[in-house]
């Protein structure tokens, strides 16, 4: 690398170091890689996919068979009755917002188990913003347990907070928090503490960031429904946009009859060329998360050794792809970004800067030089401008490339003089 890169030799020593401190992680990384690659190959061939599913269709998208197939792989990996599989979602919380206003109705109850949801949900939701169609304007009551101050899911809260409610969220990822992201493990007791006192609630998952990171998915622990978007985990970084809902059969086609209308749901809406992207992209996914978690892993090793902190902490086990780098200062994340920017295939000669992005409240900075607008399994990196000046670090389509792109970062922050080695 130095030979193609100028990066300070002792940055370098540094690397080579933090590697031999990931090494067992990275072994656990592929154990799980394997096993889900196994599951969507054994969906594939179960489901007999052939080239005639890439064809796609146009039109009202009658007979689509692409897309259907494609919905019964997806339903067979993630062990659930049916999903929704579109690039018809613009975003993950399109995706979100489909399902919670395809299963919630007026007079209804939605309690957050997990605290405060993603930024962007809060709208939504109407815990932020009104008068603008949220579900709190069509009558949704809405509820939440907040953490305890360690983070994690206050157990002993849930059961009385559930009661009654018809659909108890769960947010699987960190977002732009400190916590820990949700395990499966954790799942599975929510999930059973909410049948206890409330057999027929929805237990929904915001599932982004977080597939084929374990063996296991939230489906696999007592979720109905599980929601992401194609443009991080489970598009594996080909699938252009794009999100999907999985779950019980009769909750995924109240949600297609909100993201099309009703008495039509998944019989319409045309997959275009897009087929093929999103196949490819599922079949690709596995390895590709690998790829990411393992770039995250080698970040943490590394900052860890250059005296920051991270979350997760060196050797952890990680429910999503994120690592959570606290960087102290807002220089510090500016020069990273700039670094991570630096170090991408894409746009890697432009600075990013912070700006007031729809749907957040704070001033946010995104280093994303990918090929896919967006796409955060791609190597990327964002956070707020705020305390405790914390840059969220995820993807990494090949561990090469994204072990290049955190490198760059450090030697970014070690040129601004903001790290000492």
């Amino acid at each position: 690398m130095k030979s193609v890169f100028d990066f300070d030799s002792r940055l370098l020593d540094a690397a080579a170091q933090a590697e031999q401190d990931a090494s067992a992680q990275f072994a656990a990384i592929d154990a799980v890689s394997q096993h889900c690659t196994a599951k969507v190959l054994k969906a594939f061939q179960s489901q007999k996919i052939s080239a005639a599913c890439f064809a796609g269709a146009n039109g009202y998208g009658y007979d689509d068979i692409g897309r259907d197939q494609l919905d019964k792989v997806w339903a067979e990996v993630f062990h659930t009755e049916d999903a929704l599989v579109r690039h018809h979602f613009v975003s993950g919380t399109h995706a979100l917002s489909t399902a919670l206003f395809g299963v919630l109705r007026p007079g209804d109850r939605l309690v957050s188990v997990t605290g405060s949801p993603y930024d962007t949900l809060e709208e939504v939701i109407g815990i932020r913003g009104s008068g603008n169609g949220s579900l709190r304007d069509f009558g949704v009551q809405y509820g939440q347990v907040d953490l305890t101050a360690e983070g994690l899911p206050d157990y002993d809260a849930i059961p009385e907070a559930v009661r009654g409610a018809r659909v108890v969220y769960l947010q699987r990822s960190r977002g732009y928090s400190l916590r820990p992201a949700l395990s499966v493990a954790a799942i599975r007791s929510i999930a059973e503490l909410t049948r206890r006192v409330n057999p027929d609630a929805v237990i929904m998952v915001d599932n982004c960031y977080g597939e084929f990171v374990d063996y296991d998915e939230p489906t696999d622990a007592g979720a109905d429904l599980i929601i992401g978007s194609l443009i991080k985990n489970p598009g594996g970084g080909i699938a252009e946009t794009g999100g999907y809902i999985a779950g019980r059969a009769a909750l995924v086609e109240q949600c297609a009859y909100r993201l099309t209308c009703v008495g039509m749901g998944k019989e319409v809406g045309c997959s275009l060329n897009q087929c093929r992207q999103m196949y490819l992209g599922l079949f690709m996914a596995p390895e590709v998360v690998a790829n990411a978690r393992k770039t995250g892993a080698f970040a943490a090793a590394l900052f860890t050794r250059l005296g920051f902190s991270c979350l997760p902490e060196p050797g952890r086990t990680a429910g999503d792809i994120i690592t959570v780098l606290k960087l102290r200062s807002p220089r510090a994340m500016e020069a990273f970004c700039a670094g991570i920017q630096a170090g991408s295939p894409v746009d890697s000669y432009v600075t990013p800067e912070a700006w007031d992005m729809p749907g957040y409240e704070s001033r946010v900075i995104m280093a994303a030089g990918t090929f896919t607008g967006g796409a955060s399994i791609e190597l990327s990196a964002d956070g707020p401008m705020r305390e405790p000046y914390a840059v969220y670090l995820q993807g990494g389509l090949t561990y090469g490339s994204g072990k290049l792109g955190v490198l760059t970062a450090a030697q970014s922050m070690l040129d601004a003089g903001l790290l000492t080695l």
